[in-house]
């Protein structure tokens, strides 16, 4: 188990909730402290914990919303052909979705397309809007991309599009030539921290409102297609907080109720119930990945037909074919995994880990390029070659801005894009080594060796007695759903002796164990999957000490009530 420091987070303002308060909104002083501690003023208390759809910012508080909505219906009144254009991984293609939901609404069915990832790669490309300029299409929405696609910006303005670019990715210094930018981080508003799809739902939403004056028809309820952005908003692992909490927050609601076809069959195919409550685990790790896995593995517009299909039987095929490809990508992985670990094992005196083979499936590299980070802390690159380029998906760590990092070495460049945690990059051979050598040569003048420290916050001490209690439980859960600034509660346990432990499973890998508070005279069980080996055979009698968070799935106190996350013998 990797070594990390625990420290007690510190409360990132110095106001106090008031009692009164606190006892109007119901909340215990421990809930209060935690609030705190997540920098959530008392003004904002009542929409954290109640993140109702009426908090949802207007369209002109979003950079470019109003313009591109009312661009896209002028267009769409006129009889112009439109063609939307997304990505090919969730975020992409549940935006995709959106938008035709809402054309479709008001009788409009636009050209849509996803480009296919070993053969067009990602973003737009110049060949693919040359075909649908000579189908008729003259205006283009991008989802998802299109911020940083400048040659094919600069080739669609020359074929007379009208273009639209929906994104949500960190724009370079210039922006591309289009005629509305929908990009909330190119200024203040209520959250820059969208993803894609939030950025398709909120210009949407107003295109609907102005298709419905127009058309004088009644408007489209747009909390139906909620499902579709918190499952995109989650995949992309955005921060769940201020706009993308009530968006999620509303749209779990959908997808535990599993109405949406293509959302049942997925639940199914997974080995769920459809009308299981879904955590952002299971949506992230189980759901998401098989989604993915078309574009990964096939087409991404699998996954779009999934979402839009009203046929039970189409959408239960595609829901197993999609669980085939996801298959087929955890054996190719497990492969390549070996591959890049024997490479990444000779680098570890350096700050960021570079692997690369040249027939590395394009679709996986970013999925290994995390697993290295997991392993080793440090960012990492995984290469693979795509024509003569090398092509990279790259992930990093919470200090490590990953995007400024590249900005710094865009000369040894042919193009990269992303944000703070993930990015791609393209370069030519000749640069390969020079690039290597100078994000490194950056990461050690500006970080130093204190990035490099894996410190793990944690919200305060508790008691097991204090652990099992329901009402301090409900709390905790009105806290969700937990992800990337809202993460969940981590709690310190006192002394505690290991009571009982045995090991279980076919190989013996994973060990149970019995552990008494005596702080509190409570005893627990819990379970640590893939742990034994990490444990001494005399482990019984031992004293530690242990980080764990709450378990909010168990309908019984009784029932593994924590979940451990790292722990620390007492010597």
């Amino acid at each position: 188990m990797r070594k990390v420091i625990w420290k007690k987070q510190a409360a990132q303002s110095n106001y106090e909730i008031p009692e009164s308060v606190r006892e109007e909104l119901g909340i215990s002083p421990r809930l209060a402290s935690i609030l705190q501690e997540r920098n959530i003023k008392q003004e904002e208390i009542a929409s954290f914990l109640y993140p109702h759809l009426r908090y949802l910012a207007q369209p002109e508080k979003w950079p470019g919303v109003s313009k591109g909505a009312k661009c896209l219906v002028d267009a769409l009144l006129a009889g112009k052909k439109i063609v939307v254009w997304g990505d090919y991984d969730v975020d992409g293609i549940t935006g995709v979705c959106v938008v035709l939901e809402v054309l479709q609404h008001y009788g409009f069915e636009p050209l849509w397309h996803l480009p296919e990832r070993i053969s067009e790669g990602y973003g737009l490309n110049e060949a693919a809007l040359e075909s649908y300029a000579e189908q008729g299409a003259s205006v283009l929405l991008t989802v998802d991309c299109g911020i940083s696609d400048f040659k094919a910006i600069e080739r669609a303005n020359e074929l007379g599009f009208t273009i639209i670019i929906s994104d949500h990715h960190l724009p370079q210094e210039l922006l591309p030539l289009a005629h509305v930018l929908c990009n909330p981080k190119l200024a203040d508003c209520p959250c820059s921290e969208l993803a894609g799809v939030g950025v398709a739902f909120f210009l949407m939403a107003e295109v609907n409102t102005l298709l419905s004056k127009a058309l004088n028809k009644p408007k489209m309820d747009m909390r139906t297609v909620l499902d579709l952005v918190a499952f995109g908003t989650l995949s992309d692992m955005v921060p769940l907080i201020e706009q993308n909490r009530i968006l999620v927050k509303n749209g779990m609601l959908l997808l535990n109720d599993a109405k949406r076809l293509g959302f049942a069959a997925l639940k199914h195919i997974s080995k769920m119930n459809s009308k299981d409550l879904l955590s952002t685990r299971q949506i992230v790790f189980a759901l998401a990945p098989r989604i993915n896995a078309a574009g990964r593995m096939a087409e991404a517009s699998m996954a779009v037909k999934l979402f839009m299909s009203k046929d039970i039987e189409e959408v239960k095929e595609i829901a197993t074919t999609l669980d085939k490809y996801n298959e087929e990508r955890k054996q190719e992985e497990k492969e390549m995994i070996i591959e890049a670990l024997e490479q990444a094992g000779k680098q570890e005196d350096q700050p960021a880990i570079f692997v690369a083979k040249e027939e590395w499936n394009q679709g996986i590299v970013g999925i290994i390029a995390s697993r290295l980070v997991e392993k080793y802390y440090k960012p990492a690159f995984v290469f693979c070659k795509d024509g003569d380029m090398w092509k990279a998906s790259a992930r990093s760590i919470e200090r490590i801005h990953l995007h400024e990092a590249l900005a710094h070495c865009a000369e040894y460049l042919d193009s990269f894009g992303g944000h703070q945690m993930a990015a791609g990059v393209r370069v030519e051979e000749k640069n390969f080594k020079a690039f290597q050598e100078s994000f490194c040569a950056y990461l050690r003048k500006e970080y130093g060796g204190s990035a490099f420290e894996e410190v793990v916050y944690y919200d305060g001490e508790l008691t097991f007695s204090e652990a099992v209690d329901y009402r301090f439980k409900k709390e905790i859960a009105s806290l969700q759903p937990f992800g990337i600034s809202n993460k969940e509660p981590v709690f310190l346990s006192p002394e505690l002796t290991v009571k009982q432990a045995w090991l279980y499973g076919y190989l013996k890998n994973h060990i149970r164990l019995t552990l008494y508070d005596e702080s509190s005279k409570t005893t627990v069980q819990v379970k640590m999957w893939g742990q034994a080996q990490n444990f001494p055979d005399d482990i019984v009698g031992k004293r530690m000490r242990v980080l764990f968070v709450l378990n909010l799935d168990t309908h019984s106190n009784l029932e593994e009530p924590i979940k451990i996350k790292y722990w620390n013998f007492i010597e």
